[in-house]
């Protein structure tokens, strides 16, 4: 699984140094990142403060746990529907 370099608290730092004006060329070049990572970090992440991330990012992990589970049931209730359908 790929590791990521940078927490949401500091992703959200230097949004805000591009909102203080800074230039993205140079916010980009600062801290080691592409100009598409800096867009792509602005549109998930752009307009929030660091314990909205906090919160998002628990939220994905409680719905990807929900999806897991799901799946799991779905693939019970198939197996179950097969069994069943078979002629004795």
């Amino acid at each position: 699984m790929k590791r990521k370099r940078f927490t949401e608290e500091q992703i959200i730092g230097v949004l805000k140094e591009s909102e203080a004006g800074t230039k993205t060329d140079d916010i980009c070049r600062r801290h080691g990142i592409s100009s598409a990572t800096f867009y792509s970090w602005r549109k998930k992440y752009g307009g929030m403060d660091a314990s909205e991330a906090k919160r998002l990012r628990g939220l994905e992990v409680e719905n990807a746990k929900l999806n897991r589970i799901v799946a799991d049931q779905m693939l019970d209730m198939s197996s179950m529907k097969e069994l069943l359908a078979k002629n004795w």
